[in-house]
């Protein structure tokens, strides 16, 4: 009986989960739209009201409309005139108190990790963690620059490359820790990001095939 319990478990476990997210990101992209309603109700005349009650009951049509504002503003964004118009956005916000530090900070990591030429999250590696002759998978998210790479220069000397690496906890690889160790330290794995991100959630139950790099 317990076997059988566990084997329908494992079908239906992945189903729910994949459709608990989905969900959310429907919840979530759903209250950013019926905030938009919100707003465009206290500016439009009270003659729109009527209507925009009636799309805020389409059910679907909050995630459609914002696929779509994403979608043009890629398109405009491409050209030169959205280029210029996007960077005098950046320069207003980054003279805001307070907003200047979280949408720097924020856009700089978005930019580096969804770069089609950036290099993070686009290698795993084992690397010795937390101690010596213990190892643990970690990814490979750019290299230290700046103060940080010179007083590592200092340190160990400036014939030792540094990778900065990223080592995500089990079953949630959303936290961790962020490592600096040398490139010699690390040892390049044959599995993609997705492999080993499954390898790492199943707490390494589900093992990727053999791929010798």
């Amino acid at each position: 009986m317990k076997k059988y319990i566990i084997a329908g478990l494992l079908v239906w476990l992945p189903l729910a989960i994949t459709i608990w997210v989905l969900l959310w990101i429907l919840g979530l992209m759903d209250s950013v739209f019926q905030t938009l309603l919100g707003a465009a109700t206290a500016v439009l005349p009270a003659s729109a009201h009527a209507l925009l009650d009636r799309l805020s009951a389409v059910p679907g049509l909050g995630v459609l409309t914002l696929l779509t504002m994403m979608l043009l503003t890629g398109v405009f964004v491409a050209n030169i005139v959205g280029q210029w118009w996007l960077r005098q956005w950046d320069r207003i916000l980054s003279n805001i108190p307070i907003v200047k530090s979280i949408y720097t900070s924020v856009k700089q990591v978005s930019d580096t990790l969804f770069s089609s030429s950036g290099q993070a999250f686009r290698e795993a590696v084992l690397v010795e963690y937390p101690r010596r002759d213990s190892w643990t998978i970690a990814f490979v998210t750019g290299r230290p620059s700046g103060e940080v790479a010179l007083r590592l220069g200092e340190a160990v000397g400036p014939q030792h490359e540094f990778v900065s690496l990223y080592v995500p906890t089990t079953p949630n690889p959303t936290s961790g820790f962020f490592l600096m160790a040398p490139r010699a330290d690390v040892r390049p794995l044959g599995m993609s990001v997705d492999e080993a991100l499954k390898y790492i959630i199943s707490m390494g139950v589900v093992a990727p095939p053999s791929t010798p790099h």
